[in-house]
């Protein structure tokens, strides 16, 4: 199968879940598929980025692109005039006419075309030769319409509110331009049915690199220590983040005073650097080449997300590493875990911190917890099964759609009758 694979981004440096999840798909499905890796560049992927692609490619066509930096003036300035457009403004950024014309160019020697998220099919034609594939690592309007529900701030409550109204209406739409839509989990896959009324829709589970993720055994773990990984320009992982310092940090440390966090990913907001210089027990690293080090050291890894969609890598990862987890519901969203088998669920301040501090001073929970998530992951979240799903699902949309073709040929050589 020859398939047109569509990115806003160069997937090196392989740093935050949607690349991850990408690229570890890739590279099972280049084994047996001929594959095109079309993406907008901005120039910020790492130095050996394009010389990296052939490692999931066959053909990479970069579509130079720039947007305005986070926080700068000019993003100030495009989120106002974002105001007065039908387009939400992650969706917006991304309009190029070189990337449409790439895809109509290259379209016509695929069997099958993949958007690997929402945001590149702003430049996706609405005819196409080929079989198209909606791949959604999230419901995008969800985890706008949950930011809107925890922000206090009226003006971005406000801002927030007409983002999300806006997502949902593109979201709505672009799902039904598609012949398939691939969520990654039932449940974004039942929501997807529910609020956009898309039929078409299958999903491929979450996958990790268990030969990668799996203790060394060459660091002591350190007793009070927690972790959380996460790209730290992303909302969710900002929100979650805030959330956990300034409403159960303070209430571990009433149990427990010698506590420590340690915040893995890059481009941590600066309200966070900045309460890692005033709290020695707070460590932010920014982005790290490795993150396994960090992981062997703690006692027990915490995603305090609120906000989010689509599915958690970082806490098969964790498993892997054969940390215990303390997970919000929605951070374990849609993946298949259960409450005090595999993780522990916490949804308040005070249930987050009483299942925190059980685990840090209950040495036999913690490592029962450790034990069932790494024997769970290894024993049935390896890439090979999630690409092969994928490849599966592309597969059978490309004879779906030929069927089609074929019945409408059909009816176009009927004789009328009149």
């Amino acid at each position: 199968m020859k398939i047109l694979w569509l990115k806003t981004e160069l997937l090196h440096p392989v740093d935050k879940g949607g690349k991850i999840r990408t690229y570890q798909m890739l590279k099972m499905l280049k084994r047996e598929h001929d594959i095109t890796y079309l993406t907008l560049d901005d120039g910020s992927a790492a130095p050996d980025a394009h010389e990296a692609a052939e490692e999931y490619c066959h053909e990479l066509i970069r579509v130079p692109h720039r947007t305005r930096a986070k926080f700068s003036a000019g993003f100030y300035l495009d989120l106002g005039q974002n105001l007065i457009s039908p387009l939400p403004y992650f969706m917006q950024k991304y309009v190029s006419d070189d990337m449409r014309r790439e895809i109509t160019n290259h379209a016509g020697c695929a069997d099958a075309l993949v958007c690997d998220f929402l945001m590149p099919s702003i430049n996706v034609p609405l005819e196409l030769p080929c079989a198209t594939v909606l791949f959604q690592h999230n419901v995008e309007a969800l985890i706008l319409q949950r930011h809107y529900e925890v922000q206090t701030n009226p003006l971005k409550r406000a801002y927030l509110r007409g983002q999300w109204r806006k997502s949902q209406a593109y979201e709505l739409a672009a799902c039904h331009r598609f012949d398939q839509v691939i969520a990654v989990s039932a449940e974004d896959g039942e929501m997807m049915r529910r609020e956009y009324g898309v039929m078409e829709v299958a999903d491929v589970p979450t996958g990790v690199d268990t030969g990668y993720f799996r203790p060394g055994g060459g660091a002591r773990r350190e007793p009070h220590h927690l972790i959380f990984t996460g790209s730290m320009d992303w909302l969710p992982n900002v929100d979650g983040i805030r959330y956990f310092t300034e409403q159960i940090l303070p209430l571990i440390r009433q149990k427990d005073p010698d506590v420590r966090l340690t915040v893995v990913g890059r481009s941590p907001f600066p309200g966070l650097v900045e309460l890692s210089r005033r709290e020695p027990g707070i460590t932010v690293t920014g982005r790290v080449d490795d993150v396994r080090p960090y992981m062997e050291r703690a006692s027990a890894y915490v995603v305090p997300l609120r906000i989010g969609g689509g599915t958690r890598l970082k806490i098969f990862e964790a498993m892997a590493m054969e940390l215990p987890v303390i997970s919000t519901t929605v951070g374990a969203e849609g993946l298949p875990v259960r409450d005090g088998e595999e993780l522990l669920i916490a949804d308040t301040p005070e249930e987050f911190t009483g299942a925190v501090v059980r685990v840090l001073t209950n040495d036999s929970l913690s490592r029962r917890l450790g034990a069932s998530g790494a024997a769970m992951v290894r024993n049935s979240c390896g890439w090979e099964h999630v690409a092969s799903r994928f490849a599966e699902i592309c597969g059978r949309t490309l004879v779906r759609r030929g069927m089609r073709r074929g019945a409408q040929e059909t009816i176009k050589e009927l004789p009328v009758v009149v």
